[in-house]
């Protein structure tokens, strides 16, 4: 599967004056500053770019503080921080970099690290060009972890968005409630021929864009809110995500507001599932919405348009499944009763999918909606049954995991078509997983051997981007978030600064620091994003509607061109720079749940303010010692010791070789590895230890690069020593 694509079903009918914006001119070049022809085509209409680019929003105190400077020069540039008031705060030189693929420019790079003052309004200066005002502070991103939650509260349907909550330009009666001139969501007919009666399916969110419902975007969009939350619990920073934290009816009700606007989507998702006395019962519909296209603008509650269930499938009811099991878990603490319904209809969604395996949406069903298509759900059934697995601990789950070809593979990109990483993530986190430990360790290893090539990406860029070149599709922002996720989940479980660095300065590129100097945020920066693809937040097209809220955010570069006015205004554009900020450039610049719900679970992990994670610790130390080495390999000699007050009845080693290490064989244990990732098990006489006692074991390997010592052992899955 492609890591990204928005596969909502091809070009949408807009039925709207596509205004579009003039060719932004590239700025005045010095000899050292050139703008590139992919930048000097970028359409975007906001300050006058700058070739220091930041991020726009500003830098943590502790965090990465690098920059990217367009220049032409071969010798390395003076840059100067400065504060407010003009005065330097900081010196040094850049770093030429070169050519950068992505964007066609010709970059230096700036790190500025070593400041950690705080303020704001400052600039960075190189050769007289100063960059955009930015702060340092440790609230940073205190606010776009609210914004971007306040967006779901925006595309609530069935439900009046109050103006004391998102602000009177906002404010909007209840959408598809059955109220003239809607026609649902309160009694849905099917399309024909897929069922003889009708549901009420109304709540959750809007899609994106249009004002569909889907399932499976839905689905994921929930599990990253609730996820965000589940990790906030373990790193003890819940607190910002709890009661009365967001804009949202639900706040004071004694359960944390992030899990009251996830709820809203799960009833809706849960009345998808077709009735117990209904053919295939237990399936869920994979979607509802409009039997049209619908003109842009349209204010929801003004959609004419009948609404229709579409036909269920195998994927649709296996995120059910995935986000029922995962809601069981977590919200049994707040609400024991809709933690029941949650795994119930869990467990009802699991025995449909198992009796209907095969069941697609297919890729013509793109009227009035988009298809979301999907003929392999391996991946599905994967996530599912950990979610699952991680609730009950029961066994008929843990069989279906182990026996899924997915938990061996290495870790890949996730997306909505692509689930199993969302699986191997909790397996990897969630506490008391009834799983071997060495299961377990084995795919701790496997996400940050992930995360160590999305920083291999990153470092080979003018622009540190989890993606690659090639990688700039459909919904591009949401594959560098998404990676982004994996990183960050590799900071947790190693607490190693390389993974959390590399997660914020994800958030940089989408905040400004790219080849565009445009932060794809709404609110957050002077060249933001403000005319995204949307049929309420349509003020580009009728200027009494509002512009998107801050903390949208906008799909991204798409090298494809699949919508008319990216077509018309970007042709030749390198692939980092295939974005324009208007409305009707649907492929580059719409917004959607899932990409929204990335940009939250991100936001919460930047905006803790805590020293580290705490990973799963345990009683033991590890000595690891290269005995012998040579050009291309060496020998080296592991020793584990239990400093507990326990015997250890067996023991399992993990580590991840940062390198491209390779054992060829061992001794005194039997060792396996998977790309880094790597386990060592007692060899039997050897297995038991006592307090105080170690075991040792040795192996021979190949390397034909660096040879790191591993930065963190596990025993038996818990950190050592």
């Amino acid at each position: 599967m492609p890591p990204v694509t928005s596969r909502r079903g091809g070009p949408r009918r807009v039925v709207a004056l596509l205004t579009g914006l003039a060719l932004a001119a590239g700025g005045t070049a010095s000899a050292a500053f050139t703008a590139s022809p992919a930048h000097a085509a970028a359409p975007v209409a906001a300050a006058t770019d700058s070739p220091v680019r930041v991020n726009q929003l500003g830098y943590l105190p502790d965090g990465p503080k690098r920059a990217t400077v367009v220049s032409s020069a071969t010798a390395p540039l003076a840059w100067q921080l400065r504060d407010a008031s003009g005065a330097q705060v900081a010196s040094g030189t850049t770093v030429p970099y070169g050519a950068d693929q992505a964007s066609g420019q010709s970059t230096h790079l700036v790190d500025f690290g070593a400041y950690t003052g705080t303020g704001t309004g400052f600039t960075l200066v190189v050769g007289g060009r100063a960059s955009h005002p930015f702060a340092i502070s440790a609230a940073l991103y205190d606010g776009l972890r609210s914004d971007s939650m306040s967006f779901f509260y925006q595309q609530r349907s069935g439900i009046a968005i109050d103006a004391a909550l998102a602000g009177s330009a906002y404010a909007r009666p209840a959408g598809h409630l059955g109220v003239a001139p809607n026609k649902g969501d309160t009694n849905v007919p099917c399309q024909a021929g897929v069922c003889n009666y009708t549901l009420d399916v109304r709540g959750g969110w809007y899609d994106a864009g249009d004002q569909g419902k889907y399932v499976v975007n839905g689905g994921i969009a929930t599990w990253e809110l609730v996820n965000s939350f589940e990790r906030a619990h373990r790193s003890g920073g819940d607190a910002a995500l709890g009661d009365s934290t967001l804009r949202i009816p639900e706040r004071g009700n004694g359960v944390p507001d992030v899990l009251d606007e996830a709820r809203w989507e799960l009833e809706f998702l849960m009345r998808m599932q077709v009735p117990a006395d209904q053919p295939m019962a237990g399936m869920a519909f994979h979607k509802v919405h409009d039997a049209h296209w619908t003109a842009l603008p349209t204010r929801p509650e003004l959609d004419p348009e009948q609404r229709e269930l579409h036909k269920p499938s195998t994927a649709a009811t296996l995120n059910l499944a995935a986000t029922g099991a995962q809601c069981a878990r977590v919200y049994a603490p707040y609400d024991a009763a809709f933690a029941a319904r949650c795994l119930d209809a869990a467990r009802r969604a699991w025995a449909a999918a198992k009796a209907n395996p095969a069941v697609f949406a297919p890729a013509t069903d793109s009227t009035g909606g988009g298809a979301y298509e999907d003929a392999d759900v391996s991946d599905e059934f994967y996530w599912a049954a950990a979610e699952l697995l991680a609730t009950t601990g029961e066994s008929q789950y843990r069989d279906a995991v182990t026996s899924s070809p997915h938990h061996t593979e290495p870790v890949d990109a996730f997306w909505w078509g692509g689930t199993a990483t969302l699986g191997r993530i909790t397996l990897a986190t969630v506490p008391g997983v009834a799983l071997p430990a060495d299961d377990i360790a084995r795919l701790r290893g496997l996400l940050t051997s992930a995360a160590d090539g999305y920083l291999t990406t990153m470092a080979g860029q003018g622009y540190a981007v989890p993606i690659p070149a090639d990688g700039y599709v459909w919904g591009s922002n949401s594959a560098v978030l998404n990676n982004a996720m994996t990183i960050a989940v590799a900071y947790e479980l190693t607490g190693q600064q390389r993974y959390r660095t590399g997660a914020l300065e994800s958030l940089d590129y989408l905040l400004g620091r790219n080849a565009l100097d445009h932060s794809y945020v709404t609110g957050y920066g002077p060249r933001a994003s403000e005319n995204q693809h949307h049929r309420f937040w349509a003020h580009q097209n009728d200027p009494s509607l509002p512009h998107p809220p801050a903390g949208s955010l906008a799909g991204g570069p798409d090298k494809g061109l699949e919508d008319p006015v990216s077509k018309a205004q970007l042709q030749g554009c390198a692939p980092a720079a295939c974005y324009v900020d208007d409305i009707g450039s649907y492929s580059t610049n719409e917004v959607a749940v899932n990409w929204n719900a990335s940009l939250a679970w991100l936001a919460a992990f930047a905006a803790e303010r805590r020293p580290g994670p705490v990973p799963p610790t345990g009683s033991c130390a590890v000595a690891y010692k290269v005995d012998s080495a040579w050009s291309n390999g060496f020998t080296a000699t592991v020793t584990v010791t239990n400093t507990g007050t326990s015997a250890v009845p067996g023991w399992t080693l993990g580590w991840s070789f940062a390198g491209d290490q390779r054992i060829s064989n061992a001794w005194n244990a039997t060792v396996a590895q998977s790309g880094g990732a790597v386990t060592a098990r007692d060899s039997g006489w050897n297995g038991t230890l006592p307090p105080g006692a170690s075991a040792s074991f040795g192996f021979q390997a190949t390397y034909s690069t660096a040879n790191p010592a591993p930065a963190l052992f596990t025993l038996n899955g818990a950190a050592c020593a």
